[in-house]
């Protein structure tokens, strides 16, 4: 990547965290009952039921009440990323709200048991995104070599806050575009597969 594009990433990721850092909890869980009823509409559209969420770190949009929620209706199956090798793509095991959890990389918490499945949507957390639907994450690269690996392609969501939104993260060829984003002021949502914009 061009120094000059990866010194501006790092800014703003670093602008952007600490931003976060500052929405005050009941914001933080306004915006996530939002996102979910948002997701909710989503899915039932999409008509995918194995799904790929994240475990929310630094204040990033908690949506692990929606997902226990989710898995208690019996309606989806969810799954959690899990780092297994550094700079390979993610593995994504079985996870139920009663799951035996341990720490991961960076102390992220994962299922005790590796019982690998292959989700048909994800859920990205984002630190910035575009009107591209391009997202800016923490750099690490995770989750654009995981949606290049994974056959078929999973439905990408990005969900993050809205003042994340950036005219631009200057997309490298690696980046891969989110099928959609969402926020709790926004969705960014492609007319194609199955999907609409609002």
């Amino acid at each position: 990547m061009d120094k000059a594009v990866a010194a501006w990433r790092r800014q703003r990721r670093a602008d952007l965290i600490a931003r976060r850092q500052t929405v005050p909890l009941e914001l933080r869980r306004q915006a996530a009952e939002i996102i979910g009823d948002r997701l909710n509409r989503l899915r039932a559209t999409l008509g995918r039921s194995v799904i790929g969420f994240y475990w929310p770190i630094r204040h990033e949009i908690n949506l692990l009440p929606w997902a226990r929620a989710l898995a208690r209706s019996g309606d989806a199956t969810l799954c959690l990323p899990v780092v297994v090798q550094p700079g390979a793509p993610l593995e994504y095991w079985h996870w139920t709200p009663d799951a035996e959890m341990r720490p991961g990389f960076w102390n992220i918490p994962v299922p005790a048991e590796r019982r690998v499945i292959a989700p048909e949507v994800v859920l990205a957390p984002l630190v910035g995104f575009d009107a591209d639907r391009y997202r800016l994450g923490y750099g690490g690269g995770y989750f654009d070599r995981t949606l290049a690996a994974i056959r078929p392609r999973p439905i990408a969501i990005g969900v993050g806050y809205d003042f994340a939104a950036l005219q631009t993260i200057n997309p490298q060829p690696h980046d891969i575009p989110m099928d959609a984003v969402l926020t709790e002021q926004r969705q960014m949502l492609p007319e194609a597969r199955g999907m609409h914009s609002e």
